[in-house]
């Protein structure tokens, strides 16, 4: 630098920036966000250090704006974060603002959220007709319809108006800090839910466990259970002890069940589970009243080719086989059908396997049907 000629304003500004760059300062500029100390607080002025040559100020307007419980949060000493605005050309002071500083933590918040996929219980506070207005913070997210999942809130109506104050458990899936767009999906954040369940689950659930779940689908080979993240299937043979020809017959949509767990695919993700396995073995009480050598009244269940399955209890079912039934000279179809109440004599029991081997039963002249329901009851009776 020339020490002949007087210093102009470049020249203080170049001292300036060399001073700033040696000793770490830096002039505040507008959305800058500040740790700033406060040094006064009183009605209509708050004063601050933000580490700046001139002190800084909140803005005017935004000192009306505060209510008295938030003025009197304010104490003095305290570090706050502050969002510089400008500085005044008249004063030198720095315009700075509080709301502003709370409204940038949330917007970055919102950005770090977008990138972690994290999910959020936010209320919603407001509507519109393309939507759901919720609360992120100092500023709203917004829920396009297509991103609620109506449904899943029971008294709801499924219209937006009913859903005010209602919680969601919320993902962000769009932020633009620039346009004040914040873009949540209550659809997103239960994907992603489900996803951490079922990892969840997969690695704690163990074979005998007996747990609650919800029952989520049905088809022709059984019913579907919701456990909280993902869905196991009950057999069409371990809906109930008796026979079922569909799961409608024991279970409807919604109902909630008790199941126990059979088995667990970690790797293909699958959980086999059983119904009846949580109910009462009605084999326990055939190995106490049956026993092999009497006679018993049954029903007909279920013809096959190989013979015909007869009720005995509820949830305890024999086999007639075809041997048998050739050996009886009666005809299947004709004399045997569906639906038919007969006596069987029991050739064989074992109530482990599940297994009952019956015959057809012919009375004999010292017998009559009645004699032999009223042992039934006796045996019934012990």
């Amino acid at each position: 630098m020339d020490s002949t000629r007087p210093l102009d304003h470049s020249d203080f500004a170049s001292i300036w920036e060399q001073y700033s760059e040696t000793f770490g300062y830096t002039a505040p500029r507008r959305g800058d966000i500040r740790e700033a100390r406060l040094l006064r607080v009183a009605p209509g002025e708050i004063v601050l250090d933000i580490g700046s040559k001139q002190d800084a100020v909140i803005a005017p307007n935004e000192i009306t704006s505060l209510s008295r419980a938030e003025l009197a949060d304010l104490e003095v000493g305290e570090t706050i974060p502050v969002y510089v605005l400008r500085t005044d050309q008249n004063t030198g002071q720095v315009l700075v603002s509080i709301e502003m500083a709370r409204e940038y933590s949330d917007w970055l918040r919102a950005e770090a959220m977008l990138d972690s996929g994290e999910i959020i219980q936010s209320t919603v506070v407001g509507y519109n007709k393309g939507g759901l207005l919720c609360e992120f913070g100092r500023i709203q997210g917004f829920v396009p319809a297509s991103q609620v999942l109506y449904g899943a809130h029971p008294g709801r109506q499924g219209d937006s108006a009913t859903m005010i104050g209602a919680k969601l458990a919320l993902k962000v899936i769009e932020v633009n800090r620039n346009r004040r767009r914040l873009i949540l999906s209550e659809r997103a954040a239960a994907r992603e839910w489900r996803v951490q369940q079922r990892e969840k689950l997969l690695d704690e659930i163990e074979v005998g466990d007996v747990c609650a779940g919800t029952v989520s689908n049905l088809c022709d080979f059984g019913a579907f259970v919701d456990l909280g993240g993902m869905d196991g299937l009950v057999h069409l043979s371990e809906l109930a002890w008796e026979r079922v020809d569909h799961p409608r017959e024991v279970v409807q949509i919604g109902d909630t069940v008790q199941v126990m767990v059979l088995n667990v695919d970690r790797e293909r993700q699958r959980i086999g589970l059983s119904i009846k396995r949580t109910l009462p073995d009605p084999w326990e009480k055939a190995a106490a009243v049956l026993r092999t050598g009497a006679v018993a009244r049954g029903t007909i269940t279920h013809m096959v080719a190989f013979g015909a399955f007869v009720q005995l209890m509820p949830g305890v079912e024999g086999l007639i086989h075809t041997s048998e039934i050739d050996a009886s000279g009666v005809q299947p179809g004709v004399d045997l059908t569906e639906g038919d109440e007969l006596l069987v004599d029991i050739l064989g029991m074992d109530p482990i396997e599940h297994r009952i081997s019956l015959g057809i039963h012919s009375l004999t002249a010292d017998e009559s049907p009645e004699e032999i329901d009223a042992q039934e009851s006796e045996q019934e009776a012990a």
